[in-house]
């Protein structure tokens, strides 16, 4: 049993570290709030809430257009590296063939190497397809950059559930097909919502590929376009901050709607070798 003392110990270490974490984003939003009159870079409580800021960030640094290509690349990216993620994760997790062990150690390769070894070779050999400008150039490599984690993740997860499920799915006449898709992907809702937010969350908030693929203006995902704004609007931290408030606040709104699956898919069995 804990004792009164360890439980208010802890408790007083949770709430020092949630105020470290809340206190910048705390002053972000007095910052987005604050009238263009009082903007300034340090952290200050305004006199009164200024939520011009807000649509005056939208109309001139058009994130409508900015919001819903990241939203089509995001989307995109999380429903193929899904779909590849949860066939490769199957079949290294329950078929037998040459070579799968070396096969799942070269796919995690993917892990290890970061984008920026191979950023400029992928610009030329995209360019050389036409397909830079586009937003294929962004959904490809995002997608392969998400497959070696969704693969490692689901075939933990698909190697967590007890062999007589399967064998007896099998027995009742099901193919590889029925039971990967009747059973076990329902079963694995929770491991699957949580990689779909952490790739959500790597593939929104993906600034490098965007800035070296995209020129062209009705293209540019929200952090490309925060960038611009950012460069425009140097001195009104105001606008900066309403701008990066409306950058952040769909993954903010993701994670609160999918809090209890993403909790429940990092504590359950998706994460056992």
């Amino acid at each position: 049993m804990i004792s009164r003392r360890e439980r208010s110990l802890s408790y007083a270490i949770l709430i020092l570290f949630a105020a470290v974490a809340t206190l910048p984003l705390i002053g972000v939003l007095a910052s987005a709030l604050a009238p263009r009159s009082q903007s300034s870079a340090s952290f200050s409580w305004p006199d009164r809430l200024d939520w011009s800021n807000f649509s005056a960030a939208w109309t001139e640094g058009h994130f409508a257009t900015y919001l819903a290509s990241s939203v089509l690349v995001t989307v995109s990216v999380v429903l193929l590296t899904a779909a590849l993620a949860i066939l490769a994760g199957y079949s290294f997790a329950h078929f037998t063939y040459p070579c799968r062990s070396l096969l799942f150690y070269t796919t995690l390769i993917g892990l290890m190497v970061p984008p920026e070894a191979f950023v400029i070779p992928l610009y030329f050999d995209l360019r050389s397809l036409g397909l830079t400008d586009s937003y294929w150039s962004l959904i490809l490599p995002q997608t392969a950059q998400s497959l070696a984690f969704g693969i490692f993740w689901m075939r933990n997860f698909f190697r967590s559930v007890p062999s007589s499920v399967i064998e007896a799915a099998r027995l009742d006449g099901a193919s590889d097909w029925r039971v990967l898709w009747q059973i076990l992907v329902p079963a694995g809702r929770p491991a699957l919502l949580t990689m779909a937010m952490l790739v959500f969350m790597w593939t929104w908030n993906e600034f490098l590929l965007p800035l070296v693929m995209i020129t062209n203006e009705s293209k540019r995902t929200a952090p490309l376009g925060l960038a611009f704004f950012q460069g425009e609007h140097t001195t009104q931290f105001s606008l900066l901050a309403a701008a990066s408030v409306i950058v952040a606040l769909p993954v903010v709104i993701l994670y609160v709607f999918l809090q209890r699956h993403f909790i429940s898919g990092m504590l359950s069995g998706a994460v056992k070798g």
